[in-house]
């Protein structure tokens, strides 16, 4: 997670006249569109967690823009998704005098006209590997892509999943994606989820606040945002997890796209902030204490997981990706 914060986003005023349950009711004489989705291993999400941090140390010890790491990165997942079934394209583009990639996988079928994105950010920082930031969310959506490929899950949406380059340089990786795509092109992608460090070793459980109900001032995300955040926010309930929201802040890959009037949503376990003692009381572990102690460091690897908040999370994308893109009328736009 980048600490650079974007320029002021483009905000559009959304009004939620009642939010949709997960099964969106079908026209007369259908069936329900809902198909539940499967539980990510949570084994397998580190399995991929333990080659990033080889990578990483087999590489200077860090994954950053324009170094080995990175492209090794890219590389590791990118075989994955081959191997799957996925289409995929290396996005190449320059920033601060190296070259960086997005790494592109679209699942065959779908409406084309009709896009849900999931993404992650694969950079670390310069100085440490980055495993909860961002080999977290990373590992976690390269897993619910293979669930897909797995499943052989045909939704209605085309599914198209996304790794990052040089998001701690300030979203330079997502904001060459959505500035290169045409006004046709981003009309297409009809909403955004965004998974930016999920396994905190010391962990909150947030949403981004699709509708500004927290009410800090930040303002809500595009129209359908809000819809993204109470597909999340049920999951959670569903386990008995209680949520908070965060700010669309700029701080994340999320920013471009809601720039542009994209419906954007995802979940974040903490970083240097505090755990308070209210959220401690409410989600366990340590008041007073980072969520993430290792934030941007070294110590960021394998051992900076909580496997608990990997599993939650991860099993809240697959629940996410399945509900929305079997319903797109869920995310109008």
């Amino acid at each position: 997670m980048s600490r650079v914060l974007s320029t002021r986003l483009l905000r559009v005023a959304t009004t939620v006249a009642g939010i949709a349950a997960l099964t969106l009711a079908a026209p007369a004489g259908a069936s329900p569109t809902t198909t539940a989705a499967p539980d990510i291993p949570v084994a397998n999400v580190k399995a991929h967690l333990q080659q990033l941090q080889t990578i990483a140390t087999n590489n200077g010890g860090n994954r950053a823009h324009g170094r080995p790491g990175y492209k090794a990165s890219v590389d590791y997942v990118k075989s994955k998704l081959d191997a799957a079934g996925y289409r995929t394209t290396v996005q190449q583009f320059t920033t601060s005098g190296r070259v960086g990639y997005n790494l592109l996988a679209d699942w065959p079928g779908g409406d084309e006209d009709s896009v849900l994105m999931v993404g992650a950010h694969l950079d670390s920082v310069s100085a440490g590997p980055g495993i909860n930031d961002n080999g977290s969310g990373s590992a976690a959506i390269l897993e619910t892509a293979l669930a897909v490929a797995r499943e052989k899950f045909q939704p209605r949406q085309h599914l198209r999943f996304a790794w990052w380059g040089a998001e701690e340089l300030g979203l330079r990786g997502s904001r060459y994606y959505v500035n290169n795509l045409s006004r046709s092109e981003q009309s297409k992608i009809k909403g955004y989820l965004n998974f930016d460090m999920v396994g905190s070793p010391n962990p909150g459980y947030f949403l981004y606040d699709g509708d500004d109900s927290d009410g800090e001032g930040a303002g809500p995300g595009p129209e359908g945002s809000a819809e993204i955040e109470k597909v999340l926010e049920d999951y959670f309930e569903s386990i008995g997890v209680p949520t908070e929201g965060t700010d669309f802040d700029g701080r994340s890959d999320y920013g471009p796209f809601i720039a542009v009037g994209i419906p954007a949503g995802g979940t974040f376990t903490g970083a240097e902030q505090r755990k308070t003692r209210a959220q401690a009381q409410k989600w366990g572990g340590q008041a007073n204490v980072a969520f993430d102690r290792c934030y941007h460091a070294r110590c960021d690897t394998v051992n900076n997981i909580n496997d608990k908040a990997l599993d939650h999370n991860s099993d809240a994308i697959a629940h996410a990706v399945w509900t929305l893109s079997s319903n797109p009328r869920l995310l109008k736009r």
